[in-house]
């Protein structure tokens, strides 16, 4: 039961799932974070990784960048391989200025300007991409007893990564937390498949303060805290 993006067969995939853009992320978790992982795809070079995790069968598969790219991803982990538990994990910009580099956000919701909503919906309904209250709970209570700390909130997806004409300050101002490039997209499609979503992030730059940004080696390897708190909330 493969698809043109997934190799996997039926089985290989377990219904708890985390998914990094970045493939090289994924292979980086499952090898440092779950027990007997193996490679179920590699299709395109985005690598998907089946293991356990205290004993619980976890997946980890990468979505590539943008809104277009984790539909693709989750419309399939859902309708194909029966994915019912997903969490994001991913990288953000930050806007509010009391977010630092390495810090941790939990998408309570994500405003958007991609079109994907306005096309399922039309132009009466401007509707709202939300996560999972469930599993916002247990991860905002997991980061609490791992003792990291973490805002929950507001956050934008946008299209496109160089958009001249988005207002961060006033986005800022209407306490949106931070900008990254998927949360609607997997929000929107949880939504329509009555299945958990939830998106957490590290803070990699600063969009409205002058923050060295991360490396890419610590992009791809050390945003462990997010990944601990994604790991316990999904196995919950």
């Amino acid at each position: 039961m493969s698809t043109p993006h997934n190799h996997a067969e039926k089985g290989q995939i377990a219904e708890r799932i985390l998914l990094p853009g970045d493939p090289l992320r994924a292979k980086f978790i499952a090898e440092n974070f779950l027990d007997h992982a193996e490679l179920y795809t590699s299709v395109r070079n985005v690598l998907g990784y089946t293991g356990s995790y205290k004993g619980v069968p976890v997946s980890v598969q990468g979505t590539g960048m943008g809104m277009p790219s984790i539909s693709i991803y989750v419309s399939e982990l859902i309708s194909e391989y029966g994915c019912r538990k997903l969490i994001r994990v991913g990288t953000c910009g930050a806007l509010a200025k009391d977010l630092h580099i390495r810090d941790v956000v939990i998408a309570q919701a994500a405003t958007t300007d991609s079109s994907m909503p306005t096309n399922i919906f039309g132009t009466s309904i401007n509707f709202a991409p939300i996560a999972d209250f469930d599993l916002l709970r247990t991860a905002y209570e997991k980061t609490k007893a791992l003792g990291i700390p973490v805002r929950v909130g507001n956050v934008l997806s946008q299209d496109r990564f160089y958009d001249d004409e988005i207002n961060f300050t006033k986005l800022m101002n209407y306490g949106v937390l931070a900008a990254e490039m998927e949360a609607a997209a997997l929000y929107l499609i949880a939504q329509k498949y009555h299945v958990q979503a939830l998106a957490l992030f590290t803070v990699s730059d600063h969009i409205t303060m002058d923050e060295a940004p991360s490396t890419v080696e610590e992009r791809q390897t050390s945003f462990e805290s997010m990944i601990r708190i994604a790991l316990e909330t999904v196995i919950e």
